[in-house]
């Protein structure tokens, strides 16, 4: 996985709504001891060789943590979601916002 730190992309000018690592990319070759050649599709216009601490080893997602999608109850014709559990309140100013499962 490839850091984005210091990549900027035009398709998000807004730096925290982008992806913290992008890939998963294969390592091509190993340049020097610090700094490795990926191979990167055509569509990445950076260049391929980075420095080891702009990579991250893939990890793959445990098999049984799957995060269930919620399905709306249908009240008077309007899609809504049942709460569950109420888990927290935040806020001040008398502007609170819930915090439910």
């Amino acid at each position: 996985m490839l850091s984005m730190k210091d990549l900027v992309f035009k398709e998000r000018p807004v730096k925290k709504l982008t992806e913290r690592y992008v890939g998963p990319y294969k390592i091509g070759k190993v340049v020097l001891k610090k700094v490795v050649k990926l191979k990167l599709p055509v569509s990445m216009r950076i260049h391929p060789v980075v420095n080891v601490s702009r990579v991250m080893r893939y990890r793959e997602p445990v098999r049984r943590q799957r995060i269930e999608e919620l399905k709306p109850v249908e009240v008077g014709g309007v899609e809504e979601w049942e709460v569950e559990k109420r888990l927290n309140k935040r806020g001040r100013f008398r502007k609170h916002k819930e915090v439910s499962r």
